[in-house]
């Protein structure tokens, strides 16, 4: 099974309780898979209910990227939280344990 990690990079951080994750594709098929696997619906699946709040993921086609906006997700932000994750540094690798939905290329 190829997971997220095997075909992207990730980056990740927060702006008070929302964490933003930076999914960027290591190739230009690989960016055709992430976009297919990563949808709200898969990331909400993988985190549960750490996000208690929407999840919307944008393309960037230009520079085969997405970015993964999860808010109501850091139990009320930095200053706020009792999290070892405050700021959501952890949850960009911990997306990349998302399984890639199978096709031809992987």
């Amino acid at each position: 099974m190829t997971l997220l990690r095997d075909i992207a990079y990730v980056r990740s951080g927060d702006k008070g309780d929302t964490c933003t994750i930076g999914v960027i594709a290591r190739s230009e098929d690989a960016y055709d898979a992430i976009v297919r696997s990563v949808t709200p619906e898969a990331v909400k699946a993988l985190f549960g209910d750490f996000v208690l709040g929407p999840i919307t993921v944008y393309r960037m086609d230009n520079i085969h990227a997405l970015s993964v906006v999860m808010e109501r997700a850091l139990g009320g932000g930095a200053s706020c939280t009792l999290r070892f994750d405050a700021t959501g540094k952890a949850m960009g690798n911990a997306l990349l344990r998302l399984p890639i939905l199978p096709t031809d290329g992987f």
